[in-house]
């Protein structure tokens, strides 16, 4: 593997390359969140329709993730970086040009492919780029950038949602992707792993674990013969790599505690965290009745508050354990969303976001270092992208289960005259007139879905608190090599 025994001068410019290419994905994700009553006012796009837009993206890049992090370390992580950002731009490009809600789903479905190919990437390259003495700062500063995601992309999007159409949306896209494409080529050494062959039967029965796991979660219904394909994949695909003698997923890495017991507890932390964006986005437009531009700015103290605290965690990370970092930023995230979930009214969620903020900057980069450093520098590719599939499947999940939730509470509490439609949404209840019930019975969905939320956060909590350990190894990369021989 290519290494950085001398440390190369450029490797704080090529830190904000990777930042850069992370951006273009956390402004579409927060983008789109808010675009939402747009889609549905101007696209015509029912709740269906929006479920997929959202969904298409989480199927086909949480499928692909582990591909195309075992591709990356095998072929080169800067290439794979440079064709998902170019797939992601075109599949933009795509979106803007859409007339109909199938062709955002589609065009959605593209963009999967492009976050795949670019995603694990990132922080595969940060991996290798930096020693470990800096290691925390660069992941300090590379989990900011989706914080900062979430302020430029309502932002900007609802200053272009309050003058343009819809698709202005995704227009944010096409120029940081070019700029990170250039920054890439010019400043970015090419990075690459153990070079094995590829595991084409492992990456097949990936694809479609993965792939059937996600649609089930999606549809939320006992589809009997997903379930059984993502069983007989999943478990042909274990099998499958405790046997390859150049396993796409070298199984060993699970048998190190840091590894597990961090993948274990951040998959509960983002189900928690994962459709909270969902909610707040609707709740401030449709309840408050912020305009887009304004919705957005509301959404600036968490991201201030996680940024911040983002720096203290890494600063703390130097004197304490990943452990401790990890729980009490966990707890913290759920003290948050039961002030949330108590409270109606913007200075509830105001609250809410300041303390959300503080218990995200504190757990995310220990949680990050946690998993990293527990994979050998060689197979950071594919590390990186378990990380991201972990986070994809709990995002999948919390959309799935907290959305059924919302429209759940939502429906039961509005009128029983009201029609069907007006049960199903929000924004048909508000075209149908029904505008004060949905008010009301949005916020008490809300508020059902934050202590779920709370309750998550808590458990995971817990979960770290019990299998995490209080101090790291003294050579977690090593420990990870011999786990993988063992």
């Amino acid at each position: 593997m290519e290494s950085n025994t001398v440390r190369d001068p450029r490797r704080w410019w090529i830190l904000g390359v990777l930042c850069l290419s992370l951006l273009v994905l956390m402004i579409d994700g927060t983008v789109l969140n808010l675009a939402i009553p747009s889609l549905i006012r101007e696209l015509g796009a029912t709740p269906s329709d929006i479920q997929w837009i959202l969904d298409a993206y989480v199927l086909v890049f949480a499928g692909l993730l582990l591909t195309a992090g075992s591709l990356s370390d095998r072929f080169g992580r800067r290439r794979m970086l440079i064709t998902g950002l170019a797939v992601f731009g075109v599949a933009s490009l795509a979106a803007v040009l859409s007339a109909e809600p199938w062709q955002v789903v589609a065009a959605r479905a593209a963009m999967g492919v492009g976050g795949a190919l670019l995603m694990p990437s990132t922080l595969s390259i940060l991996m290798t780029t930096f020693a470990e003495d800096e290691r925390r700062t660069a992941m300090a500063a590379w989990s900011t950038v989706s914080i900062v995601g979430i302020v430029a992309g309502p932002t900007l999007g609802g200053t272009l949602l309050e003058h343009y159409w819809w698709g202005s949306v995704f227009l944010l896209n096409i120029p940081v992707a070019v700029a990170a494409i250039v920054a890439a080529l010019v400043l970015m050494p090419e990075s690459t792993g153990e070079q094995r062959p590829v595991d084409l039967v492992g990456v097949l029965l990936s694809i479609v674990a993965l792939g059937a796991i996600v649609y089930v979660i999606i549809e939320r219904e006992w589809n009997i013969a997903m379930i059984v394909l993502a069983i007989i994949a999943a478990a042909g695909f274990a099998v499958w790599e405790a046997r390859s003698e150049h396993p796409m997923l070298p199984l060993g890495v699970f048998r190190s505690r840091d590894f597990t017991g961090t993948a274990l507890t951040l998959l509960l932390m983002v189900f928690g965290m994962g459709a909270l964006m969902l909610m707040l986005t609707q709740y401030l437009q449709f309840v408050l009745g912020y305009g887009p531009m304004k919705a957005g700015l509301a959404l600036l103290p968490y991201a201030v508050a996680a940024a911040v605290c983002n720096g203290l965690g890494a600063t703390l990370g130097k004197s304490l354990s990943n452990k401790t970092l990890i729980v009490s930023g966990l707890l913290v995230m759920g003290a948050a969303f039961v002030v949330l979930a108590v409270g109606a009214g913007y200075l509830w969620v105001l609250i809410s976001m300041l303390v959300m903020g503080v218990g995200g900057g504190l757990a995310g980069p220990a949680a990050y270092a946690a998993i990293m450093n527990a994979i050998p520098l060689e197979h950071a590719g594919v590390g990186s992208a378990m990380n991201d599939t972990l986070q994809q499947v709990g995002m999948a999940i919390s959309i799935a289960v907290l959305g059924s939730v919302l429209a759940g509470v939502f429906s039961s509490r509005m009128p029983g005259d009201a029609p069907e439609a007006a049960r199903e949404s929000i924004g048909a209840a508000f075209e149908l007139g029904y505008v004060e019930p949905a008010k009301d019975a949005f916020t008490v969905a809300m508020s059902a879905g934050a202590w779920i939320s709370a309750g998550f956060s808590v458990a995971a909590a817990i979960l770290g608190l019990l299998l995490l350990r209080s101090r790291p190894a003294t050579d977690p990369a090593g420990e990870a090599e011999q786990a993988l021989v063992a």
